[in-house]
């Protein structure tokens, strides 16, 4: 970010990325981009990254008779508008929502309705894989052999009814274990996966009751790649030394069997 020019905003190039700017704030932001190529390269891998991420997630694209809570309060539903916000949940979730996580201004006017913590977790869960990943032996607490033992567990910490980890073999990764560690300072759980040449990848799951959106995206650092996601008060991070691919594959099975 180009500190010399405050008025611009990273909240400001995420709207202009995912078209949520009306057209005199888009030519603001397009001659700002042109004096900030750096800004510009990245608004231009976001946009990749939401084209992807929506293809990726196009099959779940289904709506729930609770999804108008997640974009508009409660009492903000009208009884004449509440057919509608049902009928257009998915939509207005998935298509603006779900590729960046945030949610424009001149569409919804609830500035309030912003990711919590999501900036958070990517951070966390790249901390959890560099500590434990290589760790010989005592990668995790509770080893796969006691599976059943490890879900009832981690799932009664995080309040989770019926937590389901997720089976990766298909994929080539089994089971190592888990273990129970802090997420923003509340009991998350960590599941980790290895496949035959000794990849391994974890899998985050945190709980914040703060957060009311949902967002898909992806985190770098170094080598370590993140995909993660916020479903409703669930946040989900997969996190590996893993090529992009393999972990939205990765990304999409996790999404498919967690719940929602």
């Amino acid at each position: 970010m180009n500190e010399a020019d405050p008025i611009v905003t990273e909240a400001d190039l995420h709207a202009y990325a995912d078209g949520q700017l009306s057209e005199s704030s888009r030519a603001r932001i397009e001659a700002y981009l042109a004096d900030n190529p750096d800004a510009a390269t990245m608004v231009a891998e976001w946009r990749a990254q939401n084209t992807g991420i929506r293809s990726l997630f196009s099959a779940y694209e289904k709506a729930k008779d609770t999804d108008p809570l997640l974009v508009i309060p409660p009492r903000a539903v009208s009884s004449e508008r509440k057919g509608w916000a049902i009928a257009a949940s998915a939509v207005v979730i998935f298509a603006l929502g779900a590729v960046s996580g945030h949610y424009g201004p001149s569409f919804l006017d609830k500035p309030e309705l912003q990711l919590a913590s999501s900036e958070t977790l990517p951070k966390q869960a790249e901390t959890a894989f560099a500590v434990y990943a290589a760790e010989v032996r005592h990668p995790v607490e509770v080893f796969a052999d006691e599976e059943a033992h490890l879900a009832t567990w981690l799932g009664k910490r995080l309040a989770i009814q019926n937590l389901k980890i997720p089976s990766l073999q298909p994929l080539g990764f089994k089971l190592v274990g888990g273990r129970l560690l802090p997420v923003d300072g509340r009991p998350g759980a960590m599941f980790m996966y290895e496949n035959q040449t000794g990849e391994r990848l974890t899998v985050l799951v945190g709980r914040n009751t703060e957060n009311r959106t949902t967002s898909f995206r992806f985190a770098s650092s170094g080598n370590v790649e993140t995909f993660y996601w916020i479903d409703g008060e669930l946040g989900y991070a997969v996190t590996g030394e893993i090529s992009r691919e393999t972990l939205r594959a990765v990304a999409e099975e996790c999404y498919r069997q967690f719940p929602s």
